[in-house]
């Protein structure tokens, strides 16, 4: 029998703590603190929405990060 699969675990983390940083270094900062995937969006961009863990998404407008959500 396969084993059952399990959700993994995010890194505890505050998204309002990216906010206002370069969308670059908001990337690399969010990588070292974890998080294995980074979405990074423009302002008003059509999303799914599929929910995962190891996300952190980021809409960036002129190179920084304006809003920050988990999943």
């Amino acid at each position: 029998m396969a084993p059952i699969p399990t959700s993994p675990v995010p890194p505890e983390d505050a998204p309002e703590s990216y906010v206002g940083l370069e969308a670059e270094g908001a990337e690399e900062l969010a990588h070292a603190r974890g998080w294995t995937l980074v979405r990074t969006l423009p302002p008003g961009s059509i999303i799914t929405m599929e929910y995962m863990a190891e996300r952190i998404n980021f809409e960036v407008e002129d190179g920084t990060v304006t809003r920050c959500w988990l999943g």
